[in-house]
């Protein structure tokens, strides 16, 4: 996808570059584990991918994907917020975009790039000049009144996720009112549910993008 169009609904063309997904959420959702899943399964159908991570001060994430095997070290890139985290995918996500770009220039053929977030409040949200498409992971144990809060995040995404679905019982959680009351606050947007431990639901998340950003290419 190359035209993308930023929040005030202006509309901004890249050059031909590989479809950016960004995946947000708040600490400890799963976010990294959820990128886990995603790169053997792309990997699978052949997508040529690589990846971008965001923390505050470390390469802690980019280090743990460089180091899982999952993909080539030198597919994985770090940006340094030293802010705020949806400060460099909001409000000025150009070092991002610098990323994204020299992932471009690196690899030929590049047809995926996701970009993780690190971990934020409910507020935060993707610039659409950075990304193409973005998920926002929310987890039970934070409370099943997550949607009910109406978040940036779990208003705005392209598709919600919501993971460990697990843990519902031990959190005393009740999942059907809460994917119930997710689907009423997005009107209709997308809303899976995922254990990314064992990766169940992961699959549903590969059909939708490969459906609605690399059209099945």
């Amino acid at each position: 996808m190359n035209t993308v169009t930023d929040q005030s609904s202006a509309t901004a063309v890249r050059p031909s570059t590989a479809a950016r997904v960004g995946i947000g959420g708040p600490v400890g959702s799963g976010k990294t584990a959820l990128l886990e899943q995603l790169i053997p399964r792309f990997a699978a159908r052949g997508t040529n991918l690589a990846v971008i991570t965001n923390d505050i001060a470390t390469r802690e994430d980019a280090e743990r994907v460089r180091r899982s095997g999952l993909i080539a070290p030198e597919r994985v890139l770090a940006v340094e917020t030293g802010a705020c985290p949806h400060s460099a995918i909001r409000e000025d996500p150009t070092l991002n975009m610098e990323s994204a770009d020299a992932l471009d220039r690196k690899f030929s053929g590049l047809e995926l790039i996701l970009i993780e977030s690190g971990g934020d409040n409910l507020a935060s949200s993707f610039s659409l000049d950075l990304v193409d498409y973005w998920l926002f992971v929310i987890d039970v144990a934070g409370g099943d009144d997550i949607p009910r809060k109406r978040g940036l995040g779990v208003l705005s995404c392209d598709l919600l996720v919501i993971n460990k679905t697990d843990l519902a019982p031990y959190v005393r959680v009740d999942l059907p009112r809460m994917v119930r009351e997710a689907n009423e606050v997005r009107r209709g947007k997308s809303v899976l549910l995922t254990n990314c431990a064992t990766g169940e639901g992961v699959d549903a998340i590969v059909e939708t993008i490969a459906r609605e950003v690399l059209f099945d290419r």
